[in-house]
């Protein structure tokens, strides 16, 4: 999923919008957040709109929480950094604030009548359907959000919601025939599935090392931190029933389940004790550290820890690598308890031997080789495919997705549409560096389409002719409307 979500990133910014109607209760509550500095900074400018760093970190908790949904809870600030949040979060606000400007170019407005409508209906602010101030008021409390921000970002999603709603296209007669003519082909087909592990590749050192020789230079080895750490764990965790819920109280949206829904008093004691102890040691952990920075403590034996070591999440080891040797860093919550940590030593990357890089050297030839050698093997194949026993089918559509044998049913929708969009009669189909299928059409014919097909005809068209004005449209306002940048790193 995470390969196909970077490969994809261009269609993602449509769809991950700030949005603050539709994830309102689901979570800008303890999963991702932003240190990047005060929330006031502007961090960029598009056109005429400033967008702040207060914006960036709702962008990217929203986003964060959006993709902490669809890996069911399995998200983390290791896969947000593989994915590159942060910039796909600004690459989101800075779509918005383009389609800002070109509204407020063209007179499109919501009225303050329209956000308060909206705000309404949103269930989160409704106490037995009707609207409850109290709740609104609250909830924003607790977000650190204020009244006026929420409701001016808000204003912003209506007015790019109202936008796009004019690019909405009805689809002509002769683009649904055009399309439905497409989907109705049938094809009968002989195919070969071949893989890698149908290829043998012989390992000689010598060959091994000149690969190592050509591409040392990707063989690192990773930045090491010599740490030395004092760990504050909690010891008062006697809170009485009332203590625990006059943090409640005061906290309850800091408290909910993997889908951001709010857990209730008894469902949240556990993490309320754990949260409410950590509040008490923090006096103590900071003690520590002034202690230890000032040399009054003996610092525990170091420890060497890889770059990103999961110990630490990814905004403690952010602030490491602004630190030097002999730097102290402020008590940090991990774990439950409080870590003061000290660099002792730092050891920079440095290109791997042969001996410390050969098993990655190794399985990386066998790679490429395989690779190469499978794409020349499916290319003498199809030249006589009917001479390495293919399978043949019965007349397939876009719809035979369990038709094909060696195929998953992933690789079978591949397969399919890379099919019926090729112009050759015989060819081969790359579904993978170690998956290839030859094949050879022995015949065709037209399918009558049933009606509902015909109805997932139109709204494909309809869809697709959205998307295709969405992205002109954007093409066009990336002329007009220039970027700059405060920040680095908000674009790759």
């Amino acid at each position: 999923m995470i390969s196909w979500m970077q490969k994809h990133n261009k269609y993602l910014v449509w769809t991950i919008w700030v949005a603050t109607i539709g994830f309102i209760g689901a979570g800008s509550v303890g999963w991702g957040s932003l240190h990047f500095g005060s929330k006031a900074t502007s961090i960029a400018k598009v056109g005429d709109i400033e967008i702040s760093q207060q914006k960036l970190n709702q962008a990217y908790t929203n986003l964060y929480n959006r993709y902490n949904q669809l890996f069911q809870g399995n998200f983390d600030e290791k896969k947000a950094k593989e994915l590159g949040l942060v910039q796909q979060a600004f690459a989101s606000l800075e779509v918005q604030a383009k389609l800002l400007n070109f509204a407020k170019e063209n007179g499109i407005i919501v009225t303050n009548t329209e956000v308060a409508k909206q705000i309404k209906n949103i269930k989160i602010f409704q106490n037995n359907g009707v609207f409850d101030k109290k709740a609104y008021d609250t909830y924003l409390q607790n977000q650190h959000i204020k009244n006026k921000i929420f409701e001016s970002t808000l204003k912003d999603d209506l007015t790019i919601q109202k936008t796009l709603s004019l690019l909405q296209i009805k689809p002509l007669d002769l683009e649904i025939e055009s399309i439905a003519s497409s989907m109705s082909i049938a094809d009968k087909i002989d195919y070969k599935v071949i893989t890698s592990d149908d290829i043998n590749i012989s390992l000689e050192e010598k060959t091994l090392q000149q690969y190592w020789e050509k591409h040392k230079e990707q063989y690192i080895t990773n930045k090491i931190y010599k740490l030395s750490i004092i760990w504050k764990e909690p010891t008062d965790t006697n809170n009485t029933e009332e203590e625990l819920k006059q943090y409640y109280n005061k906290n309850s949206f800091n408290f909910t389940d993997n889908n951001g829904k709010l857990l209730n008093f008894n469902d949240a004691k556990e993490q309320i004790q754990q949260a409410l102890a950590l509040k008490k040691l923090k006096k103590d952990a900071q003690l520590t550290y002034i202690a230890l920075k000032k040399g009054k403590i003996t610092e525990p034996t170091p420890q060497n820890f890889t770059i990103n070591d999961p110990i630490f999440n990814k905004a403690i080891w952010e602030e490491l690598q602004t630190k030097d040797k002999g730097n102290i860093l402020k008590p940090k919550i991990v774990d439950n308890k409080y870590a003061i940590i000290k660099i002792i030593d730092i050891q920079q990357p440095r290109t791997k031997t042969y001996k410390e890089a050969k098993s990655n050297v190794t399985q990386d030839y066998l790679n490429v080789s395989k690779q190469n050698a499978l794409e020349t093997l499916a290319n003498n194949i199809v030249q006589q495919l009917q001479n390495h026993n293919p399978k043949t089918t019965d007349f397939i559509t876009l719809d035979s997705i369990d038709t094909f044998t060696n195929l998953n049913p992933q690789e079978s929708i591949k397969f399919l549409q890379k099919l019926f969009i090729s112009n050759k009669e015989k060819g081969i189909i790359n579904l993978s560096d170690k998956k290839i299928v030859v094949y050879n059409i022995v015949n065709q014919k037209l399918n009558t389409l049933e009606q509902n097909k015909t109805n997932i005809i139109k709204q494909t068209v309809k869809k697709l002719k959205t998307d295709i004005y969405q992205d002109n449209l954007i093409n066009q306002l990336n002329k007009k409307y220039k970027t700059q940048l405060y920040r680095k790193g908000l674009t790759k």
